[in-house]
């Protein structure tokens, strides 16, 4: 029986389709458009469907004889709105196990602004009747990747906050967790919060792509207000003053979880591994 994977061709779910299927699972990975580029780079033998988020139904098709299924709980910045319904189209279809991959902190109440567009997806999850599993990991290596166009075109990173300290995790030890979750027993009703081994100041990473690619790269260091002008086209307007409010505590997203180590039993890869291995993006 195939394991659906949603969100198949986004960063963290790229890389879970590939770990499955090159560890022999079957995989039908659910993605928008089955002709994109990202969609046909997925591993020959896996399955492509089409299916929308926003349209339910159209998921039908992509659950039939699924007992296992990866959830993306985020449509870009913000939730999704559609889980509940998904959810209970999975259920009826005989999914069994679910995997959820979203945000959550902890430390915020539930009308939080942030936090209260998540917390129902969250609920619908926990009382859905499936074997659940809960995915909320740090900030994303990837994410870096926002710099590139800078870095190719003058050598320069224009970001606030340099000092910022943060565990960065990269992508395939967030996909290693899922895999554990979806594939092996004892991590129904767990919450995972991966992180990287390590916290990287947003200075040193600059530093370290530097270093990768074989020529310096600056850091412009921007204000907040100089920040809010540098994102306004890139994030909606709660995101941008949710990610200032977090810089004025640098040291804030620093810790490191246990849990990549924890349940893949190795420790997770460090920022300068994902930047080898990334280093054309930035060339």
């Amino acid at each position: 029986m195939p394991i659906l994977v949603t969100g198949a061709t986004g960063t963290v779910g790229g890389s879970l389709v590939r770990q499955l299927a090159a560890a022999g699972h079957d995989v039908r990975a659910l993605t928008r458009d089955p002709a994109s580029p990202a969609a046909t780079a997925l591993p020959s033998g896996v399955e492509v469907v089409a299916g929308d988020f926003a349209r339910p139904h159209t998921l039908v098709p992509a659950l039939r004889g699924v007992t296992r299924m990866h959830l993306v709980g985020m449509d870009g910045y913000g939730p999704l709105t559609t889980g509940a319904e998904i959810l209970e189209l999975a259920r009826q279809a005989g999914v069994r196990r679910v995997t959820h991959l979203g945000h959550n902190d902890p430390s915020r109440e539930d009308d939080d602004p942030i936090e209260a567009p998540h917390r129902p997806l969250h609920r619908a999850i926990e009382n859905s009747g499936l074997e659940w599993t809960h995915v909320f990991p740090g900030e994303f290596m990837a994410n870096t990747r926002d710099w590139a166009a800078g870095i190719r075109t003058e050598g320069v990173v224009r970001a606030p906050f340099g000092d910022w300290n943060s565990a960065l995790v990269h992508e395939a030890d967030i996909a290693a967790v899922i895999v554990a979750a979806l594939t092996e027993e004892g991590h129904a009703g767990r919450v995972y919060q991966p992180t990287g081994p390590e916290p990287v100041r947003r200075r040193d990473a600059v530093r370290m792509i530097g270093e990768a690619i074989g020529r310096p790269v600056r850091f412009d260091e921007l204000t907040p207000e100089q920040a809010r002008q540098h994102w306004k086209d890139d994030y909606p307007a709660e995101v941008i003053e949710w990610f200032l409010e977090m810089g004025r505590y640098p040291d804030g997203n620093a810790w490191v979880a246990p849990d990549v180590e924890q349940v893949t039993g190795r420790p997770g890869r460090t920022f300068r591994q994902w930047v080898a291995e990334h280093a054309d993006d930035f060339r």
